[in-house]
């Protein structure tokens, strides 16, 4: 009797397709040389994952739409924002009331179907995932699947498998994680079982002002007058409101205990001190500055966290504490005139010292890892409104030029362009509202706000705020709180 029931499984599972990738979210054209699926219990055909290019293991198991049971598929572990040279252990779930065995496939790729990073599986005898490749349009994709020793769970109704997911050297923008899974009642045929599909995304830190942990920026401001925080959550809609502040201080938003959500904080000049109302660690103040000190909060060591910081114009040197053994460092960098533009503009996960000088019209920046570079970008009414506009990692050289309502950037991957939005007063507030990865140009007018969402050109319109309000991604620029 048992060995006729491991025979049925293993007939089973010969005509099993199911998959889970990992993909960055992108438009990517659908193959012309598609291949019939050939589903196996030694692990399913690769490229069909549900991702953009690919099917789904519908295209055999045909009995049920995907995604119409009962059950799901998960994927849990990805970071919000993934750091460069870093290692996350990401585990896929396939649940289904009553199935018997499951299968899975994952991969990783760029905006340009790539595959992003490398995995690792754990080792174990016998080996209950493998690593196979697939072809779809241009680019070659790397999947983890099953293997015909990972097909049944070890409880009733669920399975699961863990693997590593090893980043890249450096950031490549987002990353989306594409996911099919197969629950299936092993009865010697394709039909009755049921395919799901999801997808979550791991951005390279361009959602600035995300209060929710949504990947997606959310419209925010904070009111000087009452020393209120007041955001518009971008997963419901819901209300954000905090009081953290007082007049006189100067708003540092950042992600200062890396749990993927932007906490309020404020630096008081009067005492040189920093109050962070951390999402996850709670409440902290730190002795760091001078009354005339500018804060650059950003994170200059590279670990996830936003680090209390400050440029001193008087000598111009710029002072940080890592927030990684919390120990103190400076660097001399810039001059008293110089506007700091800190950003991430070589993609290696930290924080890079930069300056705008007016009197130059030039862009000076000390990149962590790909060293010293300067640009001559704008002129000297510009406002510096620094992000990563293409996507790829990288923080891009722009300004606005209030006198025009124009936004010129030179992306590092797009190269330069030019686009009129906004006009003479407005507050540019650039953010990633869309969660694509990319910085959207936006501006904030007398508690209006405008967008231009990247994702699909279309035009974004709130009223939130008032006239005196201060946007909180105005204040990451670092150009007007």
């Amino acid at each position: 009797m048992q060995s006729t029931t491991r025979k049925i499984i293993f007939v089973k599972m010969s005509v099993i397709c199911a998959a889970l990738v990992i993909a960055v979210f992108g438009f990517i054209k659908y193959s012309d040389n598609y291949q019939r699926v050939s589903a196996s219990a030694q692990g399913p055909t690769p490229s069909n994952t549900n991702a953009p290019g690919e099917a789904n293991c519908t295209a055999c198991h045909t009995s049920f739409p995907v995604n119409s049971g009962t059950g799901n598929v998960l994927i849990s572990g990805v970071p919000a924002n993934y750091l460069p040279n870093k290692s996350y252990p990401v585990t896929v779930t396939v649940n289904q009331e009553s199935a018997v065995t499951f299968g899975f496939q994952i991969t990783a790729v760029d905006s340009q179907g790539r595959t992003v990073g490398t995995a690792t599986l754990p080792a174990g005898n016998p080996q209950r995932m493998q690593i196979v490749d697939g072809i779809v349009g241009p680019n070659t994709r790397r999947y983890v699947e099953h293997t015909i020793d990972g097909i049944v769970p070890t409880q009733f109704d669920t399975n699961s498998w863990t693997f590593t997911w090893n980043t890249p050297a450096q950031r490549v923008g987002k990353v989306t994680f594409y996911a099919s899974g197969n629950g299936a009642n092993s009865d010697g045929g394709p039909n009755g079982d049921y395919i799901y599909t999801t997808s979550k995304a791991a951005l390279s830190g361009s959602a600035i002002s995300n209060f929710d942990s949504d990947g997606l920026s959310d419209v925010a401001v904070y009111r000087p007058s009452n020393g209120v925080w007041y955001g518009l959550n971008s997963t419901n809609g819901s209300l954000y409101a905090a009081g953290f502040g007082t007049t006189g201080d100067k708003i540092v938003p950042g992600d200062y205990d890396g749990d993927g959500k932007t906490d309020p904080a404020v630096f008081r000049p009067s005492t040189g001190t920093w109050y962070l109302l951390q999402s996850t660690a709670g409440f902290a103040s730190v002795s760091f500055g001078v009354s005339t000190d500018i804060p650059v909060a950003g994170d200059y060591d590279g670990d996830g966290k936003t680090d209390v910081a400050v440029f001193r114009p008087s000598n111009g040197v710029w002072y940080y504490l890592r927030s990684s053994n919390g120990s103190f460092d400076f660097v001399s960098f810039g001059n008293s005139t110089d506007k700091p533009v800190p950003a991430d503009y070589d993609a290696d996960g930290k924080t890079d010292f930069a300056v705008f000088r007016s009197s130059a019209n030039s862009w000076f920046i000390q990149q962590s890892t790909a060293g010293f570079r300067s640009v001559q970008f704008g002129i000297g009414t510009d406002i510096p409104v620094q992000g990563d506009y293409d996507g790829d990692g990288k923080a891009d050289v722009a300004v606005f030029r209030p006198s025009n309502g124009v936004w010129y950037r030179l992306g590092s991957t797009a190269g330069f362009s030019a686009i009129a939005f906004g006009q003479n007063g407005d507050k540019p507030a650039p953010a990633d509202f869309d969660g694509d990865g990319q910085t959207d140009v936006a501006v904030f007018r007398s508690g209006n706000w405008y967008a231009l969402k990247s994702s699909n050109n279309s035009f974004f319109a709130a009223a939130f705020g008032t006239a005196e309000d201060i946007p909180v991604p105005n204040a990451v620029l670092v150009s007007g709180n």
